[in-house]
């Protein structure tokens, strides 16, 4: 996997456990991945869809790829 990545658009769904980032890797592509945490465990932010492996030229083809793997973006 690439190195360090920079998040430049984060997403809630319904509150702080569920969530979506758009990053930019040090290349200039950027990706995105959806992440849950439980406020019940310490363990952090986890990754549900596995996504962070797609790779896209700018952050609107990102976010449209996000809109359409993530249901609950639908109108974002």
């Amino acid at each position: 996997m690439k190195d360090k990545l920079k998040v430049v658009l984060s997403v809630n769904h319904g509150g702080a456990t569920i969530c979506v980032n758009i990053f930019q890797w040090p290349d200039a592509t950027f990706g995105f991945e959806e992440f849950r945490r439980d406020p019940k465990d310490n363990a952090g932010w986890f990754a549900l869809g596995h996504h962070a492996h797609l790779v896209f030229a700018d952050i609107k083809s990102a976010k449209d790829a996000a809109i359409q793997h993530i249901y609950w973006l639908e109108g974002f």
